[in-house]
């Protein structure tokens, strides 16, 4: 399959938003999605971007019967550890179900790391549902380790009107 991965720019946005949907509907979480075209195009591409994207395209040849030649996406930001420094966060990694076992995801999750790389990073971070047995299987063959069995980590949240109490004095 003929695909590139590139950086994702802000004409990018309305696709970004739509396999995001596609994401949450296969996560089974779209009633949770809240973020608009408009908050990707503000977030990821102002002067001080709160996250950065890939995203896989396709030549027209090989477009989706919807006429999508942008098929798949990552978004990360960088972060930090305080046990090893530098590192990138992995938001989200999406391929639309047509185009999977291809190598696209692979080639996505790549270019994050090499992009982490790049900046100093050393790991790459991600989240997996715990039933997504197929991603999860996916994550273990790239030599990723699930920090949950390894060091009993979880991750927490504290947002809506949880994150408004907590932020008084």
């Amino acid at each position: 399959m003929d695909f590139s991965i590139r950086a994702a720019n802000v004409e990018d946005c309305k696709d970004i938003a739509r396999m995001i949907m596609e994401l949450a509907e296969y996560e089974k979480i779209a009633q949770h999605v809240k973020v608009t075209q408009k908050d990707l195009e503000q977030d990821g591409f102002s002067k001080n971007p709160f996250f950065h994207g890939i995203v896989a395209e396709v030549p027209e040849q090989h477009k989706t019967n919807d006429g999508h030649t942008k098929i798949g996406y990552a978004l990360y930001f960088y972060s930090y550890s305080s046990w090893s420094g530098r590192a990138v966060y992995m938001e989200d990694l999406y391929v639309m179900p047509e185009f999977r076992g291809k190598g696209i995801g692979k080639a996505l999750m790549s270019k994050v790391a090499q992009l982490g790389l790049a900046a100093g990073c050393g790991q790459l971070n991600f989240t997996v549902l715990d039933w997504n047995k197929s991603s999860l299987d996916f994550y273990l063959n790239q030599g990723c380790t699930d920090v949950t069995n390894d060091m009993g980590y979880h991750y927490m949240s504290c947002k809506g009107e949880a994150l408004e109490h907590l932020a008084q004095p």
